[in-house]
């Protein structure tokens, strides 16, 4: 029995109206993910890179275990036999990213990791032209030519002598890597197996979880691994939690409302969200290249989002 003035159903009624809000539902996954860059900062010293990313990945295991697990045995007859999809996948967009990403929080700023990260739209369409042999318009390779420039200016900290010798920081050219491994996820998953988003998200997570663990592993024989602090114990709960569960079904929830094309015009928010509270949480400087570099990749996701796709709609 509930307490006089307490609504028991409050929490469920709560998720029932904020489930039906696509905007806020996106909102709340790209500033989580925002987050993420601030708390691979924060995990410098405090847990090692590859701890992080296997204990990231089995947290989010088990708490898909208790919301997927009937879901994931029903559709199990349909994902076995696209094991070696699931292995890349879950090794290239969670495992390879992660590992990638927290290495590269070592060597630059969470301004760095979330601005250079903001260009894995244009990598998608860019990826698409090329290897999927999708028709790309000239005002959509105008958008990627000037989100990589920004991309550019951010790995060359706005010095002109730095780009021309390609004298990039190695944590900038190792998140662009793994944002090229993400971009590589988002093709992929063109191909998916047809089960619902949340199994598919399980499955993969679970190949990723697997498979940090040879990298754990070496990370422990190379004299690189420690055991968390305090405070990193508490990020690998977060990161665990939020940005690799929490963020997911949001993400899922407003897409199913709203479809993949609107929402991923909100995925346009993590560029700025991460900075800001980079700047805000950590102190770190926001220089005067970091503000065009971010017109730049936010001026290019439009353009070859938004205006090429306008364009292409108009000429058809």
């Amino acid at each position: 029995m509930s307490s006089p003035g307490i609504d028991a159903h409050a929490p469920t009624s709560l998720w029932a109206r904020f489930s039906q809000r696509p905007a806020l539902l996106l909102i709340l996954t790209t500033l989580i993910w925002g987050t993420n860059a601030v708390a691979a900062r924060l995990a410098v010293g405090q847990v090692s890179p590859m701890m992080l990313t296997a204990a990231r990945w089995s947290i989010a295991c088990i708490a898909l275990w208790f919301m997927a697990r009937r879901q994931v045995a029903a559709c199990w007859p349909a994902l076995r036999p696209r094991w070696r999809y699931l292995l890349l996948m879950g090794t290239a967009g969670f495992t390879g990213f992660n590992a990638l990403f927290y290495t590269a929080a070592h060597h630059t700023t969470a301004v760095n990791l979330a601005l250079i990260q903001g260009v894995i739209p244009v990598l998608v369409l860019l990826g698409g032209a090329l290897v999927l042999r999708l028709h790309v318009k000239p005002l959509q390779m105008l958008g990627v030519a000037a989100t990589l420039a920004g991309v550019a200016v951010v790995a060359a900290r706005g010095q002109w002598a730095a780009l021309a010798a390609l004298d990039f920081n190695v944590g900038d050219v190792a998140i662009l890597l793994a944002s090229l491994l993400y971009a590589g996820y988002t093709l992929g998953l063109r191909g998916r197996p047809a089960v619902p988003p949340l199994v598919f998200f399980a499955a993969v997570a679970a190949v990723a979880a697997l498979v940090s663990l040879p990298l754990l592993a070496a990370e422990v024989l190379a004299g690189r691994f420690f055991w968390p602090t305090p405070l990193g114990w508490l990020l690998v709960l977060y990161v665990g939690l939020m940005p690799s569960f929490v963020s997911q079904i949001t993400f899922i929830r407003g897409v199913e409302l709203i479809g993949p094309a609107r929402a991923s015009v909100f995925l346009n928010l993590t560029p700025v969200f991460g900075p800001a509270l980079a700047v805000l949480l950590l102190g770190e400087p926001l220089h005067l290249y970091h503000v065009a570099a971010l017109a730049m990749v936010l001026g290019g996701i439009w353009i070859a989002e938004r205006m090429g796709a306008r364009r292409a709609l108009q000429n058809q």
